[in-house]
């Protein structure tokens, strides 16, 4: 059996930007977390930060500096979510909210990686997780 455990996304400053995405999903920085590697966990999988020497930051969307993950966040009131982690540190790239106030909108983080906040016309929230409309 193959299970997802970790999502790993490299960075100069591990903590600097576990400590942002602690605030954006309101989960702790891991105990045991440090300059080399820290972590948030959620269930079963870990969203992980990896410090590397040298690092480049992709230019979303230029090809030549590539994303080098993507991650979308569903939340039922984008406005909202927006002022709050704007207000961390993220920067509004591109919207794609419909008139019907569905859709997404592009953000990247403190240091360049893009993520989407979502709000997906259907999808139903329970203890389990989202149920996604068929």
């Amino acid at each position: 059996m193959l299970r997802l455990t970790d999502f790993i996304i490299d960075c100069p400053d591990t903590m600097k930007l576990a400590a942002f995405y602690s605030e954006v999903t309101g989960r702790p920085v891991k105990e045991g977390s440090h300059e080399n590697w820290a972590g948030i966990q959620f269930g079963e999988i870990e969203l992980a930060f990896i410090r590397v020497e040298d690092y480049r930051a992709p230019q979303w969307p230029d090809s030549e500096h590539p994303k080098q993950f993507h991650l979308d966040f569903e939340v039922d009131d984008v406005e909202a979510e927006q002022g709050r982690i704007l207000a961390l540190g993220a920067t509004l790239q591109q919207d794609f909210i419909g008139p019907d106030g569905y859709g997404w909108r592009v953000y990247t983080d403190p240091i360049g990686h893009p993520f989407c906040l979502c709000h997906n016309k259907g999808v139903v929230w329970t203890d389990q997780g989202p149920i996604w409309p068929k």
